[in-house]
């Protein structure tokens, strides 16, 4: 009878029922996410993610099923912070790392990519995906790097520059990044020659061009940059090779 009476109280100071424990459908978020429908997917899945009560397991599946969904529709910036939420809860998702140093490329942030490439193979080191990504990138970074330490500097020593014209490029960047484009089209096209006969002709036309820069700078109406960047393009075509 004690009880009885308790659980009449309870009910009657909650004004009535005892409420019941709401269920978070997840499962509406991933089949719309899945379905690619634009029109389902996002009320469907912000259902679950706003909602406090949802379980982790069930918040991280809705975080990364919206995620792929965001990346799919080219949404970047709301993708990574999907992905990025999912691995606060939990650290450990290789697949998303991956997923998310992907999304760090389209935005053009290498360094983060290869941040998360290298992540995700902490965790897991035969991620083949991850492997391949974080190898790519990290040539790429190299080559960059290598690009960074020569930017500015010309194909020749500009501590034995005697000529205005080799002192004018080795203090202009521009000037000086042209000169070495130019050095390093015309050793591919000289390396790319049919016979030697074609060879000798390519490398004559590159000293007679030496040759006029080197008498025409200086003059009235001489245009050092407009003469390299022509020369550059005759070297590497119209389509820039």
């Amino acid at each position: 009878m004690f009880c009885a009476l308790s659980l009449n109280a309870a009910r009657a100071a909650t004004g009535g029922e005892p409420a019941a424990v709401i269920q978070v459908d997840v499962a509406s978020c991933l089949a719309a996410t899945a379905a690619d429908d634009v029109d389902k997917a996002a009320t469907a899945c912000a259902a679950v993610i706003d909602n406090e009560k949802t379980a982790k397991g069930d918040l991280i599946k809705a975080l990364i099923a919206r995620a792929a969904f965001y990346a799919r529709h080219d949404q970047v910036d709301r993708a990574i912070a999907d992905d990025s939420r999912a691995l606060l809860l939990d650290p450990a998702l290789a697949d998303i790392l991956n997923a998310r140093g992907g999304l760090w490329l389209k935005k053009g942030d290498k360094p983060k990519a290869v941040q998360d490439f290298g992540a995700a193979l902490k965790i897991d080191p035969n991620h083949e995906k991850a492997k391949a990504n974080h190898k790519a990138m990290a040539r790429e970074l190299e080559r960059i790097g290598a690009q960074m330490a020569v930017a500015g500097k010309p194909s020749f020593n500009c501590r034995r520059a005697a000529r205005a014209v080799e002192k004018a490029i080795c203090g202009n960047r521009e000037l000086a990044d042209l000169d070495r484009e130019i050095f390093a089209s015309n050793a591919r096209v000289i390396r790319e020659a049919r016979n030697p006969a074609e060879a000798k002709n390519l490398q004559r036309e590159q000293d007679e061009f030496i040759a006029r820069r080197n008498a025409g700078y200086g003059r009235a109406g001489y245009d050092l940059k407009k003469a390299m960047q022509e020369r550059l393009q005759r070297l590497n075509g119209v389509d820039g090779y």
